[in-house]
This record gives structure tokens, sequence and C-alpha cells, in this order.
């Protein structure tokens, strides 16, 4: 498998006439005129024999277009990549940039070191470089035969990227850099979590992981079982992980710096497997349920990514982990439960069960009294419907939610504000308990955001400031690779905790 610890990032100079790189990469841009050559470092002469050249080799600047061609030999490169950027016109540039730094890495192999000879200006630029390079760089091999594997291994692999830029000599830039790797490796580790099918991840297992995953990080893992989430009346998580004959588990994952910060909480649904229960789902692309875990897996990499860039913000995870299946004990719809928090839940479909899980979650972080209490996870088929498959819903307390949308347009994720309207809150009224699990079906999105909403609880007198993240869509692509994103996992909003909460301690 390889890794993105194994990639180096670096910057140097725009001048790139003593640089030797196996493969060099220029920048063509969409215009009405067609496209054009983009801060290319390439001779005048050079520059235009290869311009003219773009419409008789497909060359068309669009996003994605990659042509890999013989390197010219005013340069010492074994290779010349010409890569589409786009309608780049000054905003939003750093995201066009970042795609297709991404798409190369994600298209091109066969080369150890790729030089990017993008209009990079600027540290933001440079950055966002070498981060799309680091994230288009990333396959996932654990499964395939041992011949395979060695057959791979044999294969050159791209260990470094460069990233020409004038502001190379700027001491910020090896700081970003150095933040860019350490982001991007676990977006990776998202990414692989994702991908690992659920008989090999499941709540044990990925309690396991949490555990590794720490290593020497300055951070504290603390696993509930299921004797003591029966104990202590963790009913959702009980109540959807008895169809299983792996129990669930709540993990809690702390990082907390010396000196008073600022608190966030990042509660995240992992179902590590998603049958629908007894309200049992089609079988038509039941295999990608095993995705049902991404929001917990970027709860837990969040918090593992600031400790490990010492950020001044406590963080803390809560991984809600069950397996919902079928089983004779399996929660029945009409059942009623009892919530962590003691509020009771009549269970109307056994596969809004994600809901359930979290609402424990949320129950348990409030008792911590967090300055911030957010949660993210893939709940409801209706995020899609509404936003499609790449932008993720995001609702809540208003100054919450809005910070986490300008954070992901910052960092370049796509996600988008929506209301909690008033009017959906009766849709969740049970005849029996004090809540259904299921209401209104139009809105579903803000439905299942609105039952969440009733197990925040209070700080200092009032409701703690929450956000919720569907991130159902944008976590898991099963249509064509675009940018730096591949087929499978994708680590969405990875990045945009991460800005979140380090924007949280900058506050301190």
């Amino acid at each position: 498998m390889k890794k993105n610890s194994d990639l180096t990032l670096s910057a140097i100079s725009a001048d790139l006439k003593k640089h030797r790189t196996d493969a060099l990469v220029v920048a063509a841009r969409q215009t009405a005129e067609g496209p054009q050559l983009l801060g290319s470092p390439l001779s005048a002469v050079d520059a235009q024999a290869l311009e003219a050249s773009f419409r008789s080799l497909g060359v068309t600047g669009k996003a994605d277009d990659v042509h890999r061609l013989p390197s010219l030999e005013s340069m010492d490169a074994d290779i010349l990549i010409v890569a589409g950027v786009g309608r780049i016109n000054g905003e939003h540039d750093d995201e066009l940039l970042r795609r297709a730094a991404g798409s190369v890495t994600r298209q091109v192999t066969g080369v150890e070191k790729i030089t990017f000879a993008f209009p990079a200006d600027t540290v933001s630029a440079a950055a966002a470089i070498a981060e799309g390079a680091a994230l288009g760089a990333y396959s996932f091999d654990k499964y395939r035969s041992e011949a395979k594997r060695a057959e791979a291994a044999n294969e050159t692999t791209l260990r470094e990227v460069v990233v020409a830029t004038s502001a190379s000599t700027d001491k910020a830039l090896k700081t970003a850099l150095q933040e860019v790797a350490v982001v991007a490796r676990h977006v990776h580790e998202v990414r692989d979590l994702v991908n690992t099918p659920s008989n090999d991840l499941y709540p044990e297992t990925f309690a396991q992981h949490a555990g590794d995953a720490s290593g020497s990080l300055s951070v504290s893992v603390e696993v509930y079982d299921d004797a003591r989430l029966t104990k202590e009346g963790f009913g959702g998580l009980m109540g959807v992980g008895r169809g299983s004959a792996r129990p669930p588990r709540l993990v809690k994952v702390s990082y907390n710096p010396r000196g008073k910060h600022q608190h966030i909480a990042i509660v995240g649904k992992g179902i590590t497997f998603d049958t629908g229960g007894i309200s049992l789902k089609p079988a038509l692309n039941m295999d990608q349920m095993k995705s049902d875990m991404a929001g917990a897996a970027t709860a837990l990499h969040t918090v593992l990514a600031l400790a490990e860039l010492k950020a001044p913000v406590r963080a803390t995870a809560w991984l809600c982990l069950a397996e919902n299946m079928p089983g004779g004990n399996a929660t029945r719809p009409g059942d009623v439960i009892t919530m962590f928090g003691g509020k009771t839940v009549e269970v109307l479909n056994t596969d809004a069960e994600g809901r359930l899980v979290m609402a424990d979650g949320l129950a348990v972080a409030s008792l911590e009294e967090p300055d911030v209490l957010l949660d993210i996870a893939t709940l409801t088929g209706a995020q899609l419907v509404a936003l499609g498959r790449r932008t993720a819903g995001i609702m809540g307390d208003p100054t919450v939610r809005d910070g986490l949308f300008h954070t992901a347009e910052a960092v370049g994720e796509t996600a988008w504000p929506m209301p909690l309207p008033e009017e959906l809150r009766p849709s969740i009224a049970s005849q029996v308990a004090d809540l259904a699990n299921i209401g209104e079906r139009n809105g579903g999105m803000m439905t299942a955001a609105v039952f969440l909403e009733e197990f925040v609880g209070e700080a200092r007198g009032s409701k703690i400031p929450w956000a919720h993240i569907d991130i159902a869509g944008p976590s898991y692509n099963d249509a064509a690779p675009y940018g730096y994103t591949g087929k499978n996992g994708t680590g969405a909003l990875l990045r945009t905790l991460v800005a979140y909460a380090r924007n949280l301690g900058s506050k301190n």
C-alpha cells in the first residue's frame, strides 16, 4: 500500500535551469481563445511551440486534463506533463491548483520525482499545490494477492514532490509544507479505514485501530465495551448493535495540551456495516455500507492530526461504533429504547440507526461541557438528494454552522449551510415515547438533525454551540475520480475540521 508518509514535499526557486526531475508539470488554462500555458518556466520559443501543438495533442486546459509528453531539450526532465487548471481567474485559484496537482499524481505513474511549475507566487498557492499532490498520491492495495503486490512493488513509486515557487525562501512555506504532509497523511488514514472491508473492520478492531494509531502522540484512548455500555445506559448503541455477533463499542480519544484552551468535541458515526437491520436495505450497492463509519474515522483522525500538529486546542473524539445486523436479537420496528441520559425513543425504522448511536454520543459528550460540539456522520440518503454526491450539509447553531462553511470554502472542500425548520420537530413526536427516530420524509436530512439536536446538552446555563455535518455523499466516491479524489473513500471534511479546530484554538 502506497502511504503518504513515504512522500517528501519541498519547494525550490522558480528558476529550473539546473533542476533535475523525472517529470516537469506545467499548467494550461481554459480561455475563450483556447488553452494557454500559465506561468510556464519554458523558454519563449519552447512555450510557443508547445502551445501551437495543443490542438493536435488534444490539450484543453480543463480540470483533470492531463497529458504526458516527451521532455524538451531545454529542461532536465524525462517527461513533460501538461495539466489543465480550468478557468483560473483570481477566484478560488488555490483550489484549482490543488485539484490540478492532485489530478496529476492520481493519474501519472512510473516516476519517483515530480516537479510542479505552476503559477505559485504565494505561500498559500505553493502549499495548495503540494497538498493536492499529496492527496492525489493515494492507492489501496492491502487486499491484492501477494503476486499482484510484488508486481506493484517493482514499479516506480512517487517519492518526492517539488513545488517551484517564488515564495521558496519564505520561512512560512517550510512550516506550511510540514503541516500539509501531516493533514494529507491523516486523510489517507481515513480513506484506508473506509476502504477496509467489514469482515476486518468492526467495532472491536476499529477500537484497536484507535489505540494503535495514537502511537506516541499525546492522546489518551478509552474504550467502553458492551458490558459498560449496558451498565451505563447507552441504549442507542446497544439497541443498534444487539443484532450483531460483534458487540458495539464507544471510544473516547482525548487530546489535552497543557494550559487553558478552547475545547472542541467531535462525535462520529461508526456503523461498520449497515444492513438496515430488520428494516433491511435493498441488496443493490449494499457493499458500499462498509463506508458507514466514515464519520467516526474522520473524527478520530481529526483529533490525531491536531495532536500531531500540537494545535493549541483541546479536542475529544467520541467514536460511536456498532454493526447494524438483522439477527435474532435485533431491535424491531416499534421497539422503545432508553438513550444515555434517560430520553426514550420509539424505533419506527431500524435503518435510521445512525442517529441512535450519535444521540448517545452527543449526550455523553455534552457532560464535559465543550465550547463547541460537532458531529459528523454518513447519516441520510436525503443529503444526496438535497446536495448531491460532493457537497456536505451543515446544520445547527448559525455561528458554528457558518464558521464551518467558511472554513470548508477556505480549505477547498465543498459544504453548504442548511436550516433546521421548526415545523420539522412535531414530525418526530411519538405516541408512546419521548421521540420517534424518523419523521417528515421531505427534508429528511434536516429532520435527522432536528432529532440529534434533542440530545445536545447545556453548559454554563445555555445550550452548547453545536453543528451537525452530513457526509453521506462526499465520504464515498462511487463515480469517476476527479482532482485529488479517487474512487471509494475520500476523507472528506477532515481538512475542514482540522482547520476549524485550529482557528478555534487561535482564539485562546
